[in-house]
């Protein structure tokens, strides 16, 4: 369902005028699975690092590889005001653990923080390490995996006939006259 939508998405008019009017590389939108499970990668990737302007680190990955960029920079978005105390703070805790350190006790505020950040620097990017590298690879696998069992049903479903049936139904239903009152 959702690689039916990009593919109708790519067609649309609009779009294809507002890739002609700015100069945008129609290939940064498309949605086929290799750019879509890439963008995903990335923007996953991405999200779990702690830094600011991540959007920005998306777009610098542009020159490098080929993916979905609205796809990636939506991801990125997982790490939002919201959801980044606790990422960051279970990134802290994983990365202690996989270091074997002992935790300081959190306070979340900012002059904690700037005391503490050389305690804490390490097993913070450890810990990010191991989530970016964990849900993003896992997150990549995933969108190859529905999407190939989706292109996988829909031959099915057209070599058994379905969609061939069901258009005959509708036209032959179409086809009928109402009766007069």
């Amino acid at each position: 369902m959702i690689r039916k939508t990009f593919k109708n998405l790519s067609a649309h008019e609009k779009l294809k005028a507002f890739t002609d009017k700015y100069k945008i590389p129609i290939e940064y939108l498309s949605a086929n699975r290799k750019m879509v499970s890439r963008a995903v990668f990335i923007g996953l990737f991405i999200a779990f690092i702690p830094m600011p302007m991540q959007m920005l680190a998306v777009v610098a990955v542009i020159p490098f590889v080929r993916f979905n960029v609205p796809i990636a920079l939506a991801m990125c978005w997982l790490s939002n005001p919201f959801t980044m105390p606790a990422m960051y703070y279970i990134e802290y805790l994983t990365g202690s653990f996989l270091l074997g350190m002992e935790t300081t006790p959190v306070e979340m505020t900012l002059e904690w923080f700037s005391d503490n950040l050389g305690n804490i620097f390490i097993p913070l990017y450890v810990g990010t390490a191991f989530y970016s590298v964990t849900f993003s690879s896992l997150a990549y696998y995933l969108v190859n995996h529905l999407w190939r069992s989706s292109v996988k049903k829909d031959q099915d479903l057209r070599k058994n006939g379905f969609f061939k049936r069901n258009r005959h139904k509708e036209t032959n239903s179409s086809e009928q006259e109402e009766p007069k009152p």
